[in-house]
């Protein structure tokens, strides 16, 4: 879900914690932007692109199931480190779906990416949202957040992000009470029960995961920064009944430890933006290259458990 700032646009605002010259790059060198355009799964073929006001941009997205989707995208307005305006999703005959305005802004180091889809009409805009949704479009940023990191800080992590129709403090409470997070973040089919839990920098909760078929399993977060209503960082590692630190069974290789960080921002008095940057620790090369793997799987059982938590947001 993302917030709507006019009745036929969907925007999206998302921060990079990469500097400004770099986020350009990524999305004007066709080398860089096939590293992460389109859902997971997808990969890009560029065959022409003319990066200016009144050029063109021909490309193949490759479906994981093997389907091709030919796009032609016309740049309306181009200035470099500033502003993007195209129009997307045409090709030949087939108009475009909506047209795209970027917006790059330099934050302290950071970078700040404000897009805005304008669709036709209000009802496209809403049928667009979910079927973006459903195509795992919005993981695109994901990617690029991901591709970031690795490029200019080594490190191999995973994101995912989603807005709220929540105010931040009711979700904070959705992330910090143990009886809310028991019932939205277990895998779609799985419940949770918290056996112990100490919300205090340094304190732990000690969780018992339970699916339909197969043995329990254990897991224990340690909490390392609680900061009210904008922040919270934890670690995660799998351990048995007696809290012995273990590796997951359905894996061969897996990182021992994840620090997760959760990032709450108020889009506005009655929306919230949720970032889970999710980084192994204790981990060879052969459990970052599984990690990695995954990340796909990642993307699912997160969305399973955040639309359990818009649920109940609701």
């Amino acid at each position: 879900m993302t917030s709507e700032t006019r009745s036929n646009v969907i925007s999206i605002t998302r921060i990079y914690d990469a500097p400004l010259a770099a986020v350009w790059d990524a999305w004007s060198i066709p080398e860089e932007i096939a590293q992460w355009w389109g859902p997971r799964g997808f990969t890009l073929t560029t065959h022409s692109r003319d990066l200016r006001t009144g050029g063109h941009w021909h490309y193949t997205m490759h479906g994981p199931d093997g389907t091709d989707y030919e796009n032609t995208t016309q740049y309306l307005e181009v200035l470099p480190m500033q502003r993007m305006v195209y129009d997307h999703g045409g090709h030949q005959d087939r108009p475009p779906l909506f047209r795209m305005t970027v917006l790059f802004t330099e934050r302290d180091g950071r970078t700040q990416l404000d897009l805005d889809m304008a669709f036709a009409t209000p009802e496209v805009a809403v049928d667009m949202r979910e079927f973006i949704r459903k195509a795992g479009g919005n993981a695109t940023w994901d990617r690029l957040a991901e591709y970031l990191q690795q490029q200019h800080q080594g490190k191999e992590l995973f994101f995912i992000s989603r807005s709220f129709a929540a105010p931040i403090d009711r979700v904070y409470d959705m992330w910090t009470n143990p009886e809310h997070l028991a019932q939205w973040l277990p895998p779609t089919g799985a419940t949770m029960r918290m056996l112990r839990s100490a919300l205090q920098p340094g304190g732990t909760s000690f969780y018992e995961m339970s699916f339909t078929d197969g043995e329990p399993m254990y897991g224990l977060i340690t909490y390392l920064e609680l900061r009210q209503p904008a922040r919270i960082v934890y670690t995660q590692q799998f351990c048995d009944a007696n809290e012995r630190i273990i590796r997951p069974s359905f894996f061969d290789h897996w990182p021992l430890r994840m620090h997760t960080t959760v990032e709450l921002t108020a889009e506005d008095e009655h929306t919230t933006r949720v970032t889970v940057r999710w980084e192994p620790q204790e981990a060879a090369p052969e459990d970052i290259a599984e990690f990695i793997q995954q990340r796909t799987g990642m993307t699912g059982g997160w969305t399973g458990s955040f639309d359990k938590l818009e649920q109940l947001l609701e």
